[in-house]
């Protein structure tokens, strides 16, 4: 018996309403994951230290402290307790969707670090690389939807 074991159905009847939490922070998670680089490609064309500017900054600050930083520390919690439940641990579909989670939370913490050199006036990145950044999101959820529900290995 492993330490993982140990836990297997730990949640007992609280496991759908886990299970729902989860979905239902994933969903915020994703929302923000969508919308942040949007606002990058549209702040992206303000002139540094304009009004505009000013909003642009304003509005990315409230989208990573109200909707994606808790969104995401929601979902980890969730999602371990989930694992833990399943004894999901050595699965192979599994360790594919928790490497693109851990992947998910990277180009979040990238997002928060590109938010702050647009803040500081720097336009280090191309408007179409933007535009493809925020395809990101979208490529690894499909991915992740398809590894949980048809778990092909």
């Amino acid at each position: 018996m492993t330490f993982f074991d140990a836990y297997v159905g730990w949640l007992g009847n609280a496991y759908p309403w886990v299970k729902a939490a989860h979905l239902t922070f994933v969903i915020f998670w994703m929302a923000g994951l969508f919308l942040l680089p949007r606002f990058y490609v549209y702040h992206h064309a303000t002139p540094p230290g304009s009004a505009e500017d000013r909003a642009w900054i304003e509005r990315e600050n409230r989208a990573r402290s109200i909707i994606l930083t808790p969104a995401m520390l929601i979902v980890w919690v969730l999602g371990l307790m989930l694992a833990f439940h399943l004894g999901a641990w050595g699965q192979g579909w599994f360790s594919a969707k928790l490497a693109l989670v851990v992947a998910l939370t990277g180009y979040q913490g990238w997002m928060g670090a590109y938010g702050r050199k647009l803040a500081s006036g720097a336009r280090p990145l191309e408007n179409r690389t933007l535009r493809i950044m925020n395809e990101i999101p979208g490529i690894a959820a499909a991915v992740i939807v398809v590894l949980v529900i048809v778990k092909p290995f």
